[in-house]
């Protein structure tokens, strides 16, 4: 059982913050995802619930026992490095048995929770091998191994897929969340990669200069984006912002186009911030009617859809998804309709999301 609360949780590198007042509960058994652009302190948030750093100011709770000065091997707390960090002269059955031997564990302890997590991990037949002669993905499941040995309360990540290819990634990212349903426990992964964010997390939490942006479920940061920089963050590929007025049922966009609305954000303001994202749009080469005039700048092909990239009049680029047999030149002249219901509303002064 882990329930983890941040309290005001400062970090400063001499005269830098680099964390500016985070605030946050994890429930007992979730799988939390920081995810953000590099820099944006998710990392460094991780090292303070390890207690690899010090805390400048806050406050970290687990399951409500205050961990500001309570040593890393105290916490109950396991982590798993961006680099395997494995020993290069163990087998990996002595890289795993390690850090269980350090916690003081009788030998038949020690192996019992080995063959707990290699069966987990599906390690059997490589026990005897040194980490110079695993694959990238099988070195990755033994450094997640080393951490299971410990049990502990709760497991962190720190980007452990950033090393392995596009196919050994998709793998490892499966085998992560059936091991979280496996064990049980409470999980924090971290990754600047919005595509694991996705589709690992119970909820992801949104970083950026250090500070959270949004924390909510997948469908929540995707559907309602709190603000520019999530809704710019999440989806691939990214929601196109589109400057726009309001004219009572309309919006025009001087020298591209205009669209008709079936509702308008609750907000007085004329001049609005837009977000579409690509499914939420249809392209034709039919320049009459309403829509926002475009041009073709290439078209990409992935089997079972397409996306076309375009250019709006005033240079704002739009991605828009299309069926697979789709084809466009560069350089074509095209109009772009939108679906009324599907449009995001944002605040040009604020960047904030616009009720409706």
């Amino acid at each position: 059982m882990a329930r983890l609360s941040l309290r005001g949780i400062k970090k400063r590198f001499k005269t830098v913050d680099v964390l500016h007042g985070i605030d946050l509960d994890v429930n007992d058994r979730e799988l939390i995802v920081f995810v953000g652009p590099s820099g944006c302190g998710k990392s460094t948030l991780l090292r303070l619930i390890a207690g690899l750093d010090p805390i400048t100011e806050g406050e970290f709770l687990l399951n409500d026992a205050r961990m500001n000065h309570v040593a890393p091997s105290r916490r109950g707390i396991a982590m798993v490095f961006q680099s395997y960090a494995l020993y290069p002269h163990m087998n990996v059955y002595e890289n795993m048995a390690f850090g269980a031997r350090l916690m003081g564990l009788s030998k038949p302890e020690v192996e019992a929770r080995i063959a707990e997590a290699t069966r987990m991990l599906r390690l059997e037949v490589l026990l005897e091998r040194k980490p110079r002669e695993l694959s990238g993905g099988q070195r990755q499941r033994v450094a997640i191994g080393r951490a299971l040995v410990r049990k502990p309360q709760l497991l962190l990540l720190d980007e452990p897929l950033s090393n392995l290819d596009a196919a050994l990634r998709s793998d490892v990212r499966l085998e992560i969340a059936r091991l979280h349903r496996e064990i049980g426990g409470t999980t924090i992964y971290v990754t600047h990669d919005q595509v694991e964010a996705m589709t690992l997390a119970d909820r992801i939490v949104v970083m950026n200069g250090g500070r959270i942006e949004q924390f909510g479920s997948p469908r929540e940061l995707y559907e309602t984006p709190a603000n520019v920089f999530v809704a710019n963050f999440i989806g691939s590929p990214r929601m196109a912002m589109l400057s726009v007025e309001r004219e009572g049922n309309r919006l025009m966009a001087p020298g591209i186009g205009e669209v008709s609305l079936t509702r308008l954000p609750s907000s007085p303001e004329r001049a609005l911030l837009i977000g579409v994202r690509p499914d939420a749009m249809v392209i034709s080469p039919d320049m009459a009617g309403e829509g926002f005039a475009a041009e073709v700048v290439y078209t990409e092909y992935l089997g079972d859809s397409a996306y076309v990239y375009v250019r709006l009049g005033d240079g704002a680029p739009v991605s828009v998804r299309c069926s697979p047999d789709t084809q466009f030149a560069p350089d074509t002249p095209v109009k772009i309709g939108i679906h009324p219901d599907k449009i995001h509303y944002f605040s040009p002064q604020t960047s904030q999301r616009l009720a409706v």
